[in-house]
């Protein structure tokens, strides 16, 4: 679901990079059947999975977070590669780095308890002791970020009060804090200036209407800096270093998201950026000599490096062939970091040292034993929705589907609403597609990615069109010569989940079997029970989906729950038991009534995961259990399934 404190981080971007070398096959293994194998969810689960969060002090060092041991650690890697070296070791709740001190080896790191987004951050010394810089048994804190001098760092959390968050700024030597903005507007903080005297407010009307504030914090006042008329949305990317400058994005006045320039001083406005899509982040390096700007090209993020001062691109290295899906340049701007993936590679990360021919690849995520030719490219694909709208789409077609070997397919529907579907590795995708299923990753309207009329298509239309295109999608599945039309079922995680249970039981002849991974079946519970700290976004997310008050009769008819009863295909449900956001209530009720029906229903819960599954046995247990199910119900047609070379 999207209930997401809207945060834009400064990045660093790399432009006009495609498919993974890693995944192109050599001629031989072209020439060979693929798959020349199919992997078992074991194998699958081999792949590890990285994520970088910074450069040490020396910047000889960088922090990343992996799920190398089967949980998520903090770990941090020598710049020209080599061994890891492990900073922390939970083996029960996944722990995220979030960064180095400037000034020594301590480390900044972030974890919650089984799932449940109740985040702390807390301090490693380098002697192994740990301290919770956030104590208290309810509370959600989030590091904001470090102060232009280094000297100190903010941190927001919702202690002391659950519904909105306050600003503390925390000594860099000490860890001793002072508050430094207590949040009575009620607004989301959205970022800091280096000089730490602006702070950014973003306050949502709509889900496609946001405003803007900085407050300054010697006056203590607030200045309202988006006033528009009509719905626009305005999101903070950054501030100058200076501190003289305000950036945000904005799609006031068009489709796609721009950058603009807010002066500090003179109170003016003044358009910096475009694109032909979204532009998704924009920021700086840390000395300001770099403008980082990144782009949503049809699914694919287009990352750009430009001069600050001068605005032309920065003459970069040839770089392998990939996506580069985050980087950032160290603090001395002398080296660059950067996450190479592509639809057939996980993500790798690489270190580019200014004046080095040839960056270094520090991870190799994708294990020997797993063969990248195995593996299956992405295509971008549109077809026209009932009422003639255009739908994207990213399909996935498997090697063994053939028009004399049609193979079964499954619609695919993100999260959010308001999620998007883009290109990528994605191990359920892949392991789906090496077993023979063809995925098609539907982006149905109200998707985000194809401007904001596209993303305000289902607003208070949830139920009807927007599932009206992933019906749509299981026709265009069927019209292609690989697919077998009797066989194509529906997945969806979140919103995606939802849009599975809608599917069953307001269109319950359409999908042979559907795949609901903690999906909402009654979204008055799950309005009204929304956590506390989504309180500044709850009306927002209101205007979109409906008033459980106000609107509750038309809420009981969009959700599946109160017409299960029409529920006939398989199905299958996935849940976290620390869910907060789809309690799971949500999938207990729809279970228990789905079985009235005499429905095949499998229910797989997982008692130490939340919204989402970050433990590897639980992702294994799950996509095995997927695996397993769609077997049997959907390539089997409620014949027994022949065990598959992918079941544990």
């Amino acid at each position: 679901m999207r209930l997401t404190c809207a945060r834009v981080l400064a990045v660093v971007a790399l432009a006009g990079l495609a498919a993974t070398a890693a995944a192109q096959s050599s001629a031989p293994a072209a020439a060979r059947a693929r798959p020349s194998k199919q992997y078992t969810i074991e194998q699958f689960m081999k792949v590890t999975t990285v994520r970088a969060a910074g450069f040490s002090a020396d910047e000889s060092r960088l922090l990343l977070s992996s799920n190398t041991t089967g949980i998520w650690n903090a770990y941090s890697i020598p710049v020209g590669g080599g061994e890891w070296t492990p900073i922390t070791n939970s083996t029960v709740d996944s722990t995220f780095a979030v960064s180095y001190f400037p000034g020594d080896d301590r480390v900044l790191f972030t974890r919650d308890q089984g799932g449940n987004e109740l985040n702390h951050l807390y301090v490693r010394t380098p002697d192994g002791q740990e301290q919770d810089l956030t104590p208290g048994a309810k509370l959600k804190a989030e590091f904001v970020g470090w102060s232009g001098d280094l000297r100190s760092f903010h941190v927001a959390t919702n202690e002391r009060d659950a519904r909105v968050f306050d600003i503390y700024r925390y000594d860099a030597k000490t860890c001793e804090r002072t508050m430094l903005f207590r949040n009575d507007l009620g607004y989301q903080p959205d970022g800091i200036s280096p000089d730490g005297r602006w702070i950014a407010l973003a306050r949502p009307k709509t889900t496609n209407d946001r405003d803007l504030y900085l407050w300054n914090t010697a006056t203590g006042e607030a200045t309202h800096v988006t006033p528009h008329t009509g719905e626009a949305t305005y999101v903070t990317a950054t501030f100058d270093p200076a501190s003289t400058s305000f950036y945000y994005l904005t799609n006031d006045g068009s489709e796609f998201m721009r950058v603009r320039r807010y002066s500090l001083a003179a109170g003016t406005h003044e358009d910096v950026e475009k694109a032909d899509w979204d532009i998704v982040s924009f920021g700086f390096s840390w000395k300001g000599t770099y403008r980082l700007t990144r782009v949503n090209e049809d699914g694919r993020i287009v990352m750009r490096v430009v001069n600050a001062a001068s605005g032309k691109p920065v003459a970069l290295p040839r770089l392998p062939d990939g996506n580069v899906t985050g980087a950032s340049f160290s603090r001395s701007e002398q080296r660059l970091r950067f996450t190479l993936n592509g639809d057939r590679s996980p993500a790798d990360l690489y270190m580019l040292t200014v004046g080095q021919r040839e960056p270094v690849r520090l991870t190799t995520s994708l294990p020997a034993d797993l063969d990248a030719a195995d593996l299956v490219d992405s295509e971008v694909v549109r077809f026209t929705s009932f009422d003639g709208m255009t739908i994207p789409n990213v399909l996935f077609k498997p090697h063994q589907a053939t028009a004399s070997a049609r193979a079964p397919a499954l619609v695919y529907v993100h999260g959010g609403p308001g999620g998007q579907t883009t290109r990528g590795y994605r191990a359920i995708f892949q392991y789906l597609a090496n077993h023979g299923y063809v995925v098609l990753g539907v982006n149905n309207r109200g998707s985000s990615g194809y401007g904001k009329s596209f993303l305000a298509a289902d607003d208070q239309k949830h139920g009807r069109e927007p599932l009206w295109d992933c019906v749509e999608a299981r026709n265009y599945l069927a019209s292609l010569p690989y697919v077998d039309p009797t066989r194509i079922g529906i997945i969806g995680g979140s919103y995606g989940g939802y849009m599975v249970l809608a599917a069953l039981a307001f269109k319950p002849d359409v999908f042979d079997v559907g795949v609901d991974i903690f999906g909402v079946s009654n979204w008055v519970r799950t309005i009204e029970v929304m956590p506390p700290w989504f309180t500044s976004q709850r009306q927002a997310f209101i205007s979109e989906m409906g008033d459980p008050v106000t609107q509750k009769a038309m809420l009981r008819a969009i959700s599946p729950l109160f017409h299960a009863d029409r529920i006939r295909k398989p199905l299958i449900v996935l849940q976290g038991t620390n869910d907060r956001r789809v309690v799971k209530a949500e999938s207990d009720d729809i279970v228990a009534a789905v079985k009235k029906n005499g429905v095949p229903v499998e229910y797989v819960v997982f008692p130490d995961e939340g919204h989402g599954f970050t433990k590897r046995a639980n992702e294994a247990a799950a996509y095995g259990a997927i695996l397993r199910f769609l077997d049997e119900h959907l390539k089997g047609k409620g014949r027994p399934a022949t065990p598959s070379a992918g079941q544990p």
